[in-house]
């Protein structure tokens, strides 16, 4: 393990001073029997890119994001208090999980390891009986981070339970503790909750930026990036080959990690006066090198892997083509799969959308692209 990420982990374990007790409650002032509660949180991508984490879930570098608009999670959480005999034995977790109207089994350990990790914060959890019914708007397993808008989801579900037991939490505090907790869920679901543009871990030119939950970007930002669009081109629908659980712990030991956070906080601070001049080219430059990084940090790991499949590299190389022969700002950036990203102003939604369907969506699974652009945040439903 490099040197840094050694001294980063004895600072954390020695001087492990974040103030978390701010989301601990003692008591609640109000009590629930039954009901349920109903929010719907988006996906986001990221532009710079978070890979790599230390303790429970905080980032070795920050990161930057877009909040997506039409890529989001309807979670509706159904709660009934259990007996008293059952709340007293406080052992079990009692939920189930629901995927479209079907029983999914299969997600359920992720939420039993979600609920051990934030009940300290939440002490209510043991006390009810929970029904989590979840919807996507995209296709399952499509490459699009379904952890980030469906724990922020579940979190906001959480929060609005107990803003019930507790009516003056305020709303920024809502906000930041729902984000806390999301992301003890999936690191990057902290970033799903507002929008348009989110950071999550500690910048010193960003104010309010911290590893324990994200916080909307405060900097100036140009009307070139008010509107941008993203059309995900479904390049590999199948699950992830590599759990991100796993791309993240290979990073501890990985030979280039220090060099790596070094870049992402180097391209951060480059992003910075992009977003607030619009130098749309120097945006590109910055977002499409954190994308390839990403991917070369997973091929230099040990054990060492490939996501990107032949269509996705197929994909970039055309997208760079068009670019030169157009003068189109259209770039790319990727998640830890195979599918593209393709962001671009909207007032070139026109032209890229016929050179997608024209030239792109022969690459994609079945053709399938889906449109969309950046969006506000959660809302409740």
């Amino acid at each position: 393990m490099g040197f840094l990420i050694k001294r980063i982990l004895l600072l954390y374990s020695i001087l492990n001073v974040m103030p978390v007790h701010k989301f601990i409650v003692c008591s609640y002032s109000h009590k629930l029997t039954s009901g349920s509660v109903n929010w719907q949180s988006p996906s986001n991508i990221a532009l710079v890119k978070y890979w790599g984490k230390y303790g429970e879930q905080l980032p070795m570098n920050p990161s930057i994001s877009f909040t997506l608009e039409n890529c989001n999670t309807k979670t509706t959480l159904s709660y009934e208090k259990r007996s008293l005999s059952k709340a007293s034995e406080h052992k079990e977790y009692e939920f189930q999980v629901f995927l479209d109207g079907k029983r999914e089994i299969s997600f359920e350990p992720k939420i039993q390891k979600f609920f051990e990790r934030v009940e300290v914060y939440l002490p209510f959890l043991k006390n009810f009986t929970f029904k989590i019914e979840t919807s996507n708007s995209f296709p399952h397993s499509s490459g699009i981070a379904s952890s980030a808008s469906g724990m922020s989801a579940l979190s906001l579900c959480l929060m609005d339970m107990e803003r019930q037991m507790q009516p003056d939490i305020p709303e920024c505090y809502f906000f930041e503790k729902a984000s806390f907790l999301a992301r003890l869920g999936s690191g990057s679901a902290c970033r799903s909750l507002n929008g348009p543009i989110i950071v999550w871990g500690e910048h010193d030119a960003i104010e309010g930026s911290n590893n324990l939950y994200g916080t909307k970007y405060p900097l100036k930002v140009h009307k070139n990036f008010s509107d941008f669009q993203d059309t995900i081109l479904l390049v590999d629908k199948g699950e992830k080959q590599v759990s991100s659980t796993l791309g993240h712990e290979l990073m501890h030991d990985h030979l280039y990690a220090e060099q790596r956070f070094r870049q992402a906080r180097e391209n951060l601070s480059k992003l910075i006066p992009v977003l607030e001049n619009g130098d749309l080219p120097a945006f590109i430059e910055i977002v499409e090198s954190e994308a390839l990084s990403l991917h070369a940090m997973m091929m230099t790991s040990i054990p060492y892997f490939i996501l990107m499949k032949p269509n996705t590299l197929e994909i970039i190389n055309r997208v760079w083509a068009y670019r030169k022969s157009t003068g189109s700002h259209l770039c790319f950036t990727l998640d830890a799969g195979a599918n593209v990203h393709l962001l671009y102003p909207l007032g070139e939604s026109k032209t890229v959308l016929k050179f997608i369907s024209n030239e792109l969506s022969e690459l994609c699974k079945n053709g399938e692209f889906i449109v969309d652009q950046v969006g506000k945040g959660a809302i409740k439903f």
